[in-house]
């Protein structure tokens, strides 16, 4: 229990440690090897680790689909990984959502990869909106930066189909979560979901309230990705490979938090209140706890959105 509860620890922070990393790479810190670690799901399905979020790699008959593409600087090894793969070229990239470690690998890619995202996420991917709870400042814009490079040439509003057959590709929005254009990507004929950060690990979520996420609507959205049929495995965002049952525990973690918050603010206490007392509840075995300065925003998204 001791080690469950020490990695769900490294995994809930794992997100501001690579913005660190990031951040002082750029002020000529000493970055970390780029090394991406290949596991195989099936023969022609993977997941690429390392340098920000899981990155789902499909091969398929035309090319390689990819999901999501890491953080700036992992575009080339995500190419060396697939290399090791195939001699097919990488044709689409599927953005989860919006945030830095990503999507910036997308700017490294030849023009001519189509780009899909939901449609709130195209939007979002514009501006690159700091991620609330993380940053105090301004973020790099590498889209801006490139000239534009790496956008989405391709949006959906509920569903998408891409491909057919045995590498079909289901693409689903149920609704705000982690923010307002999270894409859950489905690989029907493999029984694989990706869920990127709606389910990063099993701590408590970011919440970006600066890209439209939502801590009331992020329980219902969960469960509805938990009812999707037939998916035997689940690729998360920044953790080891999960159940659909996991899904549905972890619809059922946000939703106690959130209604534990709805009651701290109907009885009166205030936000410090919460921070100062809110534990992970017992059923919820192996989460981690998290430190007041990242309960904090959270608490305070869902106060500010309760009426």
């Amino acid at each position: 229990m001791k080690r469950a509860l020490v990695l769900g620890a490294l995994l809930a922070v794992g997100m501001a440690s690579a913005m660190v990393s990031a951040q002082q790479a750029g002020r000529g810190g000493q970055p970390a090897p780029m090394v991406v670690e290949i596991e195989k799901l099936k023969d022609n399905l993977f997941v690429l680790r390392g340098g920000g979020g899981n990155t789902a790699a499909f091969i398929t008959a035309n090319g390689v689909v990819l999901v999501d593409t890491k953080l700036p600087g992992w575009g080339k090894p995500i190419i060396e990984a697939v290399q090791k793969l195939t001699d097919k070229p990488v044709t689409t990239i599927i953005n989860t959502h919006t945030h830095f470690d990503h999507v910036s690998g997308n700017v490294e890619f030849p023009a001519t990869v189509e780009v899909v995202t939901h449609a709130n996420t195209a939007k979002l991917m514009q501006d690159m909106n700091p991620v609330y709870g993380l940053q105090t400042g301004p973020q790099q814009n590498i889209f801006k930066e490139n000239g534009g490079r790496g956008l989405a040439k391709r949006t959906f509003t509920d569903r998408l189909t891409l491909g057919r057959g045995n590498e079909r590709i289901e693409l689903y929005y149920f609704g705000r979560a982690h923010t307002s254009g999270d894409a859950y990507v489905v690989f029907p004929f493999h029984r694989v979901l990706h869920t990127g950060d709606t389910f990063p690990n099993k701590g408590i979520p970011i919440i970006d309230a600066n890209n439209g996420g939502s801590g009331v609507t992020y329980p219902d959205t969960l469960a509805k990705a938990a009812a999707l049929p037939n998916i035997d495995t689940v690729i998360t965002g920044h953790s080891p490979l999960m159940t659909v049952a996991d899904v549905k525990e972890y619809a059922a973690f946000n939703r106690a938090f959130l209604e534990a918050v709805r009651a701290a603010k109907k009885g009166g206490q205030t936000v410090d209140d919460v921070v100062k007392t809110w534990k992970v509840p017992e059923q919820f075995k192996g989460y981690a706890q998290p430190m007041p300065e990242r309960l904090r925003p959270n608490v305070q998204v869902v106060w500010d959105e309760l009426k």
